[in-house]
């Protein structure tokens, strides 16, 4: 990456953000990060190993008394200088989450930037409201910060999940050490730079970039650590439920999803369907709640599938940068690989694919590009209807039953997202009750940064957004009187 090009100061590029200043690793191994469209390295970025983690969380530790003793206000004006500080960059983040993820970047300044402004400025508005004391018979019960916190966020949004717990945790008065992904780290440093901008407190916030095997297992296992957020595959968290046993640390989890759009027969199929291939394409299918499993009644399957191919046909894969672009790459040769696989898989396993496949699309051969993938005839046991795939690729699942669709929708490990059509919102707000998901999505309901957020089964559990996520990094303790 030059230094005309939207991002931090290259000077930053392999240094961990400690104490409230830049610092060089302990290690002297650097990660490549590599640009979506083309594979070409941008930057390279530091490998943070145990000694950094340590010196990070000592830095957090460090903080925490003066940090928790301040008041609401004072904190929460801080939240608002970092909201303001991420307006006033709005256009460099996104560019840099374009190249680092590919978010086409009409996508990248509406979700990408918009939505962590959203959060951030949310919970510095409630923090001064909020209740931390209430009287409950003869105890008074108040909520005290959990302590030093730490962050392990992914690269599809590399910038709201990050802020989705950095806001919260500091809202509740806990400090944080952010172990940003090594696959897009570039807009953490460049929040890094704001914080020191902002003025917000030397080790209220420490930002570390490396690998999940070093950085982030030497995070989780240090005995400092008072709990951990981590929003990732769930393999990952798996693991991290394992090591973090060993401290008996809490674990906030959000994790994978294989979310269900059901469609009834009162529906109006045509605009369930196009919802579904836009929702589930987002981001170029790299989002947890993406919708990618279309549920129609038999009947309608045909229609279904000749809106949904309609529908993909207009997002054409191209150039993040461009303003036309509505189909951008894949983050990575390894998540490139990875949706590929599933296109195979779901050929052999049966489906009948009807747009799409393996090879990049027309004049795309660089880059992380694959091209928007629909199938149809899938049966709910297959691999592409179980499996989250994290690619631009659609499943159309026919059923012959109302009580079909919901063991359907309900038939997978996960449980983080849904959405339920009908013509009778009383009707679809039944079923959605009736779906188990963190989120459900009714007639197209917009998504909310306020409501909370999180999932059930394998898709983790804790909330994140708003007093909820706030909350998760707050201790009740009762004073009895």
């Amino acid at each position: 990456m030059t230094a005309d090009m939207a991002g931090p100061d290259p000077r930053h590029h392999g240094q961990l953000f400690i104490g409230g200043e830049f610092q060089d690793p302990h290690s002297e191994l650097r990660l490549e990060v590599t640009e979506a469209a083309t594979g070409a390295t941008i930057a390279r970025v530091a490998d943070a190993d145990r000694e950094d983690v340590d010196r990070a969380v000592l830095a957090a530790q460090v903080a925490l008394p003066g940090w928790a003793a301040t008041a609401p206000g004072p904190r929460a004006a801080h939240l608002a200088r970092l909201a303001d500080g991420i307006r006033d960059k709005a256009e460099e983040f996104a560019q840099t989450i374009s190249r680092e993820v590919g978010t086409p970047i009409r996508q990248s300044r509406a979700v990408q930037v918009g939505n962590p402004i959203a959060i951030t400025s949310h919970v510095a508005e409630l923090l001064p409201e909020y209740r931390f004391e209430e009287e409950i018979g003869n105890c008074l019960v108040v909520k005290e910060p959990v302590g030093v916190v730490g962050a392990i966020t992914p690269w599809n949004y590399p910038l709201q999940q990050v802020m989705a717990k950095v806001a919260a945790a500091l809202a509740a008065g806990s400090t944080v050490v952010l172990k940003a992904s090594e696959v897009a780290p570039l807009t953490a440093l460049m929040l890094a730079e704001l914080a020191e901008a902002q003025g917000l407190p030397a080790g209220v916030l420490n930002i570390v970039v490396g690998r999940g095997a070093s950085a982030g297992e030497a995070l989780v296992i240090h005995p400092k650590v008072d709990k951990v957020s981590f929003t990732g595959s769930t393999r990952a968290g798996m693991r991290i439920s394992e090591l973090a046993a060993a401290t008996v640390k809490p674990v906030t989890m959000e994790l994978g999803g294989k979310s269900a759009s059901l469609v009834l027969e009162d529906a109006d199929l045509a605009t369930a369907a196009k919802f579904a291939v836009y929702n589930a394409f987002l981001n170029s299918g790299q989002t947890c709640t993406a919708l990618t499993r279309l549920l129609v009644p038999a009947a309608r399957a045909d229609e279904a599938v000749e809106v949904a191919v309609a529908t993909a046909r207009k997002l054409v894969p191209g150039d993040p940068m461009d303003e036309s672009t509505r189909l951008g790459p894949l983050a990575s040769a390894a998540q490139l690989e990875r949706v590929r696989g599933y296109i195979e898989r779901g050929k052999a396993d049966g489906a009948r694919l009807v747009i799409g496949g393996v090879e990049p699309p027309p004049g795309l051969e660089r880059g992380y590009f694959v091209q928007p993938t629909v199938f149809d005839q899938v049966g709910p046991e297959m691999e592409i209807a179980q499996e989250e795939i994290f690619g631009p690729v659609l499943s159309v699942i026919a059923y012959d039953s109302e009580e079909q669709a919901v063991e359907i929708a309900n038939g997978t490990p996960y449980g983080l997202a849904a959405a339920v059509w009908s013509g009778d919102r009383d009707r679809a707000i039944a079923f959605a009750r009736r779906l188990r998901a963190g989120t459900v999505e009714v007639n197209g309901g917009a998504f909310s940064t306020q409501a909370p957020f999180g999932g059930v089964k394998r898709s983790g559990h804790g909330r994140e957004f708003g007093r909820f996520g706030m909350e998760e990094f707050l201790v009740p303790k009762s004073l009895q009187l």
